[in-house]
């Protein structure tokens, strides 16, 4: 039972780097007690996309006239838009499954905690343990939704993200604590779809980690959608009320106090790192404001044990796992690969209109010192967004003026998250604005506002 490679947890920063470490000859095991996939692929990241497509096409078939097409009375279906969306995190999990066979990497079920530097023991379900060893450790246990003391989740009435994927009947009303990626996709599609949602923020702006423009233009299009916005307010106190069986939510906001009424309460305000009980303080690992310390290589303070992911001191997204899972085994396997740039992380959230980032915003870049020119190109300039019918939203590019490279990026509209790749390229690569101008983009499409927004910057726009 030994191995080159123990990596614990199956999710997108554990799978990608057991799929790596066999490429470069490793013999690999993958202990997860849960789903094969982790949380993103089976309660995150590709079931939330799919609730959201079937949104997105009921508001086309209700919108259907605006195209000159008429379409009789659709319905949405709850429980066959949440079968469709397990379906399709089952599909994917059994791809994983797939890829583990094809790379000889051996999954093994159940809890792990770590024994020493190279042992670690595995509880099975019925009980039994048995301790497997191994050169090299990588956890990547991921994480789950962080519990509020005045907001304890009970599964049924007070829910997570996980819970708000697979509930069994749609709620006539659901108020969602915390406006980040999560709240708002869940809030966006539970409203498109008929339930009557309020959106509860503590900051004074929704996405408060998006730049302020792509903020302020989302909050617009979230209240057109008819959802309930509450800014700079927080959740005091969750009552059920045992007679309609209902909750009876507290609210503190700038004016006072208010009480709501909703069939749920959807906590969306963060994530805990699962880092409890498995063994990290009985050999030693440092832990810092509740994440494992590593290097740049993910080495932690314990020769031949790594961590990755939601557990470290780094952006808690999918592919930023992913990306350091190679490097964690790349760097094992003595293949020099190059550190993690966190200053160039794409950053998606699947609203309606889609929000895209990567890099500085407007206000992160001034706080830092920077000179800086500011691009600005409206979607309802370009021809394809106008033919879509989805002129909504912009791009934006944040140049340094000392040497015209590009800083930050920041777009809200249709289908952005497919054309944030191009600016994080051109980030890494350090193009300037006047070669992002240069550069000819393909018309008509969505893509031309990113040479329009570096064209605004310099005064050259054409269609503005």
């Amino acid at each position: 039972m030994n191995f080159d490679i123990i990596i614990i947890g199956s999710g997108p920063g554990g799978y990608v780097a057991a799929i790596r470490a066999s490429q470069l000859g490793m013999n690999v095991a993958v202990v997860e007690k849960a789903e094969i996939g982790g949380i993103c692929l089976n309660f995150g990241c590709i079931p939330t996309k799919s609730l959201l497509k079937s949104a997105q096409v009921y508001n086309y078939t209700k919108q259907a006239k605006r195209y000159g097409i008429t379409v009789s009375e659709s319905i949405p279906d709850f429980k066959k838009i949440i079968k469709r969306s397990r379906q399709i995190a089952g599909q994917m999990s059994k791809g994983v499954e797939f890829l583990f066979k094809k790379n000889n990497i051996t999954v093994i079920n159940g809890f792990a905690s770590l024994k020493n530097s190279d042992t670690i023991n595995v509880k099975q379900k019925d009980g039994s343990e048995t301790e497997y060893k191994a050169k090299h450790i990588i956890i990547a246990t991921g994480a789950r939704t962080r519990q509020l003391p005045n907001l304890p989740i009970d599964g049924e009435k007070i829910i997570g993200y996980k819970t708000a994927l697979t509930l069994t009947n749609q709620p006539e009303s659901m108020l969602v604590v915390g406006s980040g990626a999560i709240g708002t996709e869940l809030a966006y599609f539970y409203s498109s779809i008929g339930t009557k949602v309020t959106l509860v923020e503590f900051m004074p702006n929704v996405v408060p980690l998006e730049d302020k423009e792509v903020s302020e233009q989302l909050f617009k299009n979230l209240k057109k959608a008819k959802i309930k916005l509450m800014l700079s307010s927080t959740v005091e106190s969750v009552e059920i009320n045992e007679e309609n069986n209902k909750c009876k939510v507290e609210i503190k906001t700038p004016s006072g106090q208010e009480f709501h009424e909703t069939d749920i309460v959807l906590s969306a305000v963060g994530i805990s790192p699962n880092i409890e009980n498995i063994g990290l303080e009985k050999i030693g690992i440092n832990i810092e404001k509740n994440r494992i310390k590593v290097d740049e290589f993910y080495r932690t303070n314990i020769k031949g044990i790594y961590a990755i992911g939601d557990i470290i001191d780094t952006p808690a997204l999918a592919h930023v796992a992913s990306a350091e899972g190679i490097t964690c085994v790349e760097n094992i396997c003595n293949k020099n690969p190059e550190t993690i740039d966190y200053q160039n992380i794409p950053s998606a959230v699947y609203t309606n209109p889609e929000i895209a980032s990567v890099g500085y915003t407007e206000e992160k870049a001034r706080e830092k010192g920077f000179e800086i020119k500011i691009g600005n190109f409206p979607f309802s300039a370009l021809g394809k967004a106008t033919a879509a019918g989805a002129r909504e939203g912009f791009a934006k590019l944040i140049f340094n003026s000392k040497d015209d490279t590009l800083l930050g990026a920041h777009l809200i509209g249709m289908n952005v998250t497919e054309m944030l790749a191009e600016l994080v390229v051109l980030k890494k690569l350090g193009a300037t604005g006047h070669q992002i101008i240069k550069t000819i983009h393909p018309h008509p499409t969505m893509s031309e506002a990113i040479m329009e927004a570096a064209a605004a910057a310099y005064d050259e726009a054409i269609h503005l």
